[in-house]
């Protein structure tokens, strides 16, 4: 009974999450119809930050205190720019596909983690990587007349949020989550007002609530995706956070007229499913790591 509670939370904070995630690309949406990018990425930071304050009053200022400062500046400097092609796209290209874009980031994930963390990749692994290629191909659609650079900058925004995805990974190793949350944070507001200044413009009306409710939706969303991969499986999380796709296309349609056309549900079909085995493939690796060191830690004259 407890293993199917901690599941079934670890679920719910994950469509939780997902339900965050998904309201954050509306109201950027909304907000970037009066307001540059830029100025976008530097309040859903700031306000993000503010969010995230009630983290220092349950753990208190010991929170901050970190041996690993120049990963966080790095670590925050490539989230800077991935936030800020990430939220040109949604701003500029149709939601559906921008989203469907954003979650090619797993395959760069795997990517990297062979080259930069030295993690053996199998044939099976690779293959849902160049499956999940030939999905973002058919939602780019190079060399066609449907094709916009401006899904390029969707492109790079999950290369570089890959990257920053092995950087958490490594930070995990010694630092808690919440730790992880606020630093990142913190480091966002002064970086992402860097880029903000050159095109200053003060929000007018309801885009002050579009950015503000961006920023609170972004910090809620990341600390319920935090806590539920802590409590379950990532194999069995994943397809609940494929439901950002059907809300997001629901939403861009009802607000917007915006239609999900064929290319982009077939590429984004194709990318889900390779996300999908990629996470299952990993939690089976993790689970034969876990079973084969608990072997060993009881075998005799260890």
């Amino acid at each position: 009974m407890v293993i199917a509670s901690q599941h079934t939370r670890a679920a719910l904070l994950m469509l939780g999450s997902t339900g965050f995630f998904a309201l954050m690309v509306i109201v950027i949406r909304l907000a970037s119809e009066s307001l540059h990018t830029f100025e976008i990425a530097f309040f859903r930071s700031f306000f993000g930050l503010l969010a995230a304050l009630p983290l220092l009053l349950r753990h208190g200022p010991g929170l901050l205190r970190t041996t690993q400062a120049p990963r966080y500046v790095v670590r925050c400097v490539l989230g800077t720019a991935s936030m800020l092609c990430g939220f040109w796209a949604i701003g500029h290209l149709p939601l559906a596909q921008a989203v469907s874009l954003s979650y090619s980031t797993p395959l760069f994930v795997t990517i990297a983690a062979a080259l930069w963390l030295g993690e053996q990749v199998r044939a099976r692994r690779w293959t849902a990587v160049v499956l999940g290629f030939i999905g973002v191909l058919v939602i780019v659609r190079p060399g066609t007349a449907e094709f916009s650079a401006g899904t390029l900058v969707a492109v790079a925004a999950a290369v570089i949020s890959g990257i920053v995805a092995i950087q958490i990974k490594q930070l995990s190793h010694t630092e808690p989550a919440d730790r992880i949350v606020i630093l990142t944070t913190a480091l966002w507001v002064p970086m992402s007002l860097i880029p903000a200044l050159t095109v200053w413009e003060w929000p007018q009306g309801i885009t002050w609530l579009w950015v503000a409710a961006a920023g609170v939706l972004g910090t809620a969303g990341h600390m319920l995706w935090t806590r539920a991969l802590k409590l379950g499986d990532v194999s069995a999380l994943t397809p609940i956070s494929f439901m950002q796709l059907p809300i997001v296309a629901v939403l861009g349609f009802l607000l917007f007229g915006e239609a999900v056309d064929r290319w982009t549900a077939i590429g984004a079909a194709i990318i889900l499913f390779a996300n999908g085995y990629i996470a299952h493939r990993e939690a089976q690796l993790a689970r034969r790591a876990a079973t084969a060191a608990a072997t060993s830690a009881v075998e005799p004259g260890q």
